[in-house]
């Protein structure tokens, strides 16, 4: 089997975002940007909108200048999130800005899926560290785009075959999400339906009954795990896309139980269920101290009132997620007995939505371990 090794440049159009500054409205076509990216898809949680004249204005699709995604184009992350890429599908309508490059692979020469997949690999990712620049955030510009290397095998049906292989896992994983999103919708209005009765309950200032543990940077991490090692949680690992660990044992330990929350950065704020592993010094535990507030229970608030804990973020550069101002904040505290009812409600739910995170880590992993082997042709298809 021949492999060839050239550059982004040789191997795909390429093109970028809307560099005009555009008005954002409340509805209208998606517009994404970097904020949006991560290593293992899009992040649609907090997306832009921008108008129908403005969409017809600023994207086109001209022979000149690459600026409106079509099927099959792979887009990439230039700031930010660096190199997170995603492979338009054929219904996805939506403008971009100027933090995302558009990569629109020469048919001939290479396979979408495959140069996708290539873009995720250990190899490709390493290159972009190489040649980053920027003091307070990390840009690619697209001369360092159009320089980055593929490597490929020359023959298209070979580059179908892997990325049909890394698709499969691909697939399960997307289903697993499909499902744990409507099992997280399901706990949400069991946390709604207990909350049509709160104007009754006692308002409590969480400060009275959660304690906040800050993390921090460990002495190691690692790619893979380790005797002795555990999970190191970064924003990227509890949103489940990108698994890291240390053998540092002296971090914070979160537990099952727990809320983390995001502390520092562009995404501050952001609340999650809790993972079990050592915390790093851009996430923070949440711990409820009192019986009558499980940590479901206060993940639901926090997700509840989470555009008001973000718009109480500080710092102009970089975002901090505000301790006084969410310590401050009041919570309808549920009698015992609803208490009880809604941890009774949600625990299954909340031990299945753990066991298909736990289906799509190892699913992950498998992908992740044959990636670089067939990458590199270690592995014949």
């Amino acid at each position: 089997m021949k492999w060839e090794r050239k550059t982004i440049n040789e191997v795909c159009n390429v093109g970028d975002g809307a560099h005009a500054s555009i008005k954002r409205v409340t509805n209208g076509f998606q517009y994404l940007t970097s904020k949006n990216f991560k290593l293992d898809g899009l992040d649609l949680s907090k997306v832009d909108y921008i108008s129908e004249e403005d969409y017809q204005k600023h994207f086109k699709d001209e022979s000149k200048a690459i600026t409106k995604p079509k099927s099959n184009d792979v887009l990439l992350s230039i700031i930010g999130s660096l190199g997170a890429p995603y492979l338009v599908n054929e219904d996805d309508v939506f403008g971009l800005s100027s933090s995302v490059s558009i990569l629109r692979p020469k048919d001939e020469i290479i396979e979408p899926k495959f140069l996708y997949y290539w873009i995720k690999s250990n190899e490709f990712q390493s290159s972009i560290n190489n040649i980053k620049s920027g003091v307070a955030q990390s840009f690619l510009s697209l001369g360092m785009i159009k320089s980055l290397p593929v490597i490929y095998p020359t023959e298209l049906p070979t580059q179908r075959k892997i990325a049909s292989i890394l698709s499969a896992y691909d697939d399960l994983i997307e289903n697993n999400l499909k499902r744990i999103k409507l099992l997280e919708e399901k706990a949400q209005l069991h946390y709604q339906e207990l909350m049509q009765d709160s104007s009754k309950w006692d308002k409590v200032r969480l400060e009275e009954f959660v304690s906040v543990v800050k993390g921090r940077k460990p002495a190691n991490v690692l790619e893979q795990p380790e005797e002795e090692s555990q999970l190191y949680l970064l924003l990227e690992t509890v949103e489940r896309g990108k698994t890291l660990y240390t053998t540092d044992l002296s971090l914070p330990q979160s537990k099952i139980t727990d809320v983390l929350m995001c502390m520092d950065g562009a995404r501050s704020g952001l609340s999650f269920r809790g993972m079990v592993g050592a915390i790093g010094s851009t996430m923070a535990i949440w711990r409820s101290n009192s019986d009558r507030v499980s940590g479901e229970f206060l993940y639901q608030f926090m997700k509840h009132n989470e555009s008001a804990i973000t718009q109480g973020n500080t710092g102009a550069a970089i975002p901090h997620a505000n301790r006084k101002f969410i310590l401050d904040m009041k919570m309808a505290m549920p009698p015992k007995k609803e208490a009880e009812y809604f941890d009774s409600s949600t625990l299954p739910i909340i031990k299945l939505i753990n066991t298909l995170h736990n289906q799509n880590t190892k699913l992950r992993e498998a992908r992740d371990i044959l990636l670089p082997k067939l990458m590199n042709g270690q592995i014949e298809v």
